[in-house]
């Protein structure tokens, strides 16, 4: 996009993507003359993978305080900035802009056009109307400032950019090939900013054992997995499981890998998985005697597929200790009860969490004391604003983190257009 002329701007935005593009989007909607320094060739780089392509835009949870119960501890720093920006407001704010959506299994919502290009326009043709300008390919080195005042930002090509006010909105460490290498921690502590160090949030997780690794692809929507160490639980998580090359991935591991990382630092950790964690285990020993019963004929090894996807049922089959060729009317009671026990407790062992390249965020960020989040203010610097992933938040996946960048964009961007030249 072409170079603005003017060396003085209203608000310079650091960083193009979603709580970068909100702020710009709306300061400029407030009449600023806003600027978005981009490192990459254009804004809006991992918005476009996220979700898979698809774009989790936000969970349909419109009850704030609800919402904010699965943040845990840090609600209560959230509450002032998602009561001016939450939910409604973003639904309301992509349906105003031409994009239906929808919402799916665990309230995420996604455009209807189930493709993360369509989020992409929205915010890219926001900033257009308002007459945003973006310097793409532009990295920054750093702040320069004076007492409690950002004046200016350096650009590793010696240039400085000077505004009235600053948005970090530079991202934490996940998915560094889309520009999130965590530039922006490192200035922040330059500054005297407390910084925690950024580890892998949401990721997935490597397993040991061969045979979840020959079910890459098969997926089960709701899956129930107890996380164990030495015999001790250690939490649990239930929803969507995905099994891949590596070991295994999907919301419900997503929302436990934080927990594993932890424990694998001390020792072995273990997940069971409860492949019907709706049916207690009368229930579940009720239908396999059912499935039995209506397979009689077949081999055990033929007769699970009606109740798992085939490969699945295929690794039930082998680790469950019965003959695969034995008849389905000639299954001891003791062999069914077993083989139910396992569908309740299918263990695997974690091997190590897939690190940053394959996070979905990481967490980690500025110390939360140290922002006004009534404006997303520094609370060091009244001209500086922290916003999305720079924030030390950790969330759950399923269109959380992205309403925390629209919600902590929009209140910054808002503060920041209503405050010109102060």
């Amino acid at each position: 996009m072409q170079k603005h002329k003017e060396t003085m701007w209203d608000v310079t935005v650091i960083g193009g993507g979603p709580a970068g593009m909100m702020a710009a989007a709306r300061a400029a909607e407030l009449g600023a003359k806003v600027v978005v320094l981009e490192k990459n060739d254009a804004p809006g780089k991992k918005l476009l993978i996220t979700g898979g392509g698809r774009c989790n835009v936000t969970n349909a949870e419109l009850d704030v305080r609800a919402f904010l119960a699965k943040f845990k501890k840090n609600d209560k720093f959230l509450f002032s900035a998602f009561s001016q920006w939450s939910v409604k407001e973003t639904l309301d704010f992509f349906h105003a802009r031409g994009m239906p959506t929808k919402v799916e299994a665990e309230n995420r919502v996604f455009p209807k056009s189930n493709t993360a290009q369509s989020v992409w326009d929205v915010m890219v043709r926001s900033m257009k109307d308002g007459g945003v300008t973006v310097l793409s390919r532009s990295s920054v080195a750093g702040f320069i400032k004076k007492e409690n005042t950002i004046q200016a930002v350096r650009l590793m090509n010696g240039k400085e950019i000077r505004a009235h006010s600053f948005v970090l909105a530079t991202g934490g460490k996940s998915r560094p090939e889309t520009g999130s290498t965590g530039d922006g921690f490192a200035w922040l502590k330059e500054i005297g900013h407390t910084v925690a160090d950024s580890d892998p949030a949401l990721v997935p997780v490597a397993v040991k054992d061969a045979w979840v690794k020959k079910l890459q692809g098969v997926s089960m929507p709701a899956v129930k997995i107890t996380l164990f160490q030495n015999g001790q639980k250690q939490g649990a998580s239930e929803g969507k499981i995905l099994f891949t090359h590596f070991g295994v991935s999907g919301p419900a591991i997503l929302n436990m890998s934080k927990d594993i990382g932890e424990l694998l630092k001390y020792g072995e950790a273990v997940l069971s998985l409860d492949l019907f964690p709706s049916l207690i285990p009368e229930k579940l020993d009720a239908m396999l005697q059912k499935t039995f019963k209506k397979h009689s004929n077949k081999k055990f090894k033929n007769s699970l597929s009606a109740l798992l996807p085939s490969a699945l049922a295929s690794a039930v089959v082998e680790r469950s200790g019965i003959s695969p060729d034995i008849f389905c009317h000639s299954i001891p009671r003791a062999e069914r009860l077993k083989l139910g026990k396992l569908l309740k407790d299918m263990p695997m062992r974690a091997e190590r969490l897939l690190g940053v390249k394959k996070a979905v965020v990481s967490s980690g960020g500025v110390a939360l004391e140290e922002v006004d989040f009534k404006t997303m203010r520094s609370r060091l610097y009244p001209n500086l604003y922290l916003v999305g992933d720079i924030l030390n938040i950790d969330r759950p996946s399923g269109g959380y983190s992205l309403q925390l960048c629209w919600t902590t964009g929009w209140v910054a961007g808002n503060c920041a257009g209503n405050t010109m030249g102060e």
